[in-house]
């Protein structure tokens, strides 16, 4: 059922788009000799894992519910890699929190398309399709595992401002620190940072995954 309704709300919404004079892509691009997805689920890694899916809210750029759940998945061998930097986060008495994992490619076609022009840097093309949508990308930051709060950084996820730039020089100390620690811990388990984006991370293996438009709850199904 939830799938069902994950379906008809992306259709209608790119049917809104359509109905505006928008042209639509009919799916993924496809690319041969990739590997299966075998994507995991997040949380059932580690308990510790906090979420914070603001797509599942209204809270977020386009200002609608966009996920049908507030779910958070990636490669197996990319989440268990994101699970070391949340070890090692523990130390400090911190911990991962995440924004956006796998993102079906559906979803990728409505941000597209919602966005003004100016602001497509900061999402992924549909016709090339996304690392998150190969389960291979991550948006996160890191939270006081004490308070539940999150740490001071130089902006807030998805700000499409300067301030997301991982290379920003403003801000505080304190925030430039929290960001460049994010960075140096998710670079030594293999991932890399956006240019745009501090918060969005990829990992080195994603040019062996597929682009998927895999709903949530039919992941792991046969």
């Amino acid at each position: 059922m939830r799938n069902s309704v994950f379906r008809a709300f992306t259709v209608s919404c790119i049917c809104l788009i359509l109905f505006a004079g928008v042209s639509a892509q009919d799916g993924p691009p496809h690319e041969s000799d990739k590997r299966e997805a075998d994507l995991v689920e997040l949380t059932k890694l580690s308990k510790t894992i906090k979420l914070d899916i603001r797509y599942a809210r209204t809270d977020n750029f386009t200002g609608q519910v966009v996920y049908p759940e507030a779910r958070a998945f990636l490669q197996r061998d990319a989440a268990k890699a994101l699970i070391r930097v949340h070890k090692k986060l523990k130390k400090d008495g911190q911990g991962i929190v995440i924004f956006d994992g796998y993102r079906p490619w559906s979803i990728t076609k409505l941000f597209w398309d919602v966005v003004k022009p100016e602001e497509r840097k900061y999402v992924a093309d549909p016709a090339k399709g996304s690392k998150h949508n190969r389960g291979c990308a991550v948006d996160l930051s890191i939270y006081d595992l004490k308070t539940g709060k999150l740490i001071p950084m130089p902006s807030d996820f998805d700000e499409f401002t300067e301030r997301a730039s991982p290379d920003f020089a403003g801000g505080t100390d304190e925030e430039r620190s929290n960001r460049d620690k994010l960075r140096r811990l998710m670079e030594a388990e293999g991932f890399f940072v956006n240019p745009n984006e501090w918060w969005h991370f990829d990992y080195k293996d994603w040019q062996s995954y597929a682009i998927y438009d895999i709903a949530f709850d039919e992941i792991g199904k046969k």
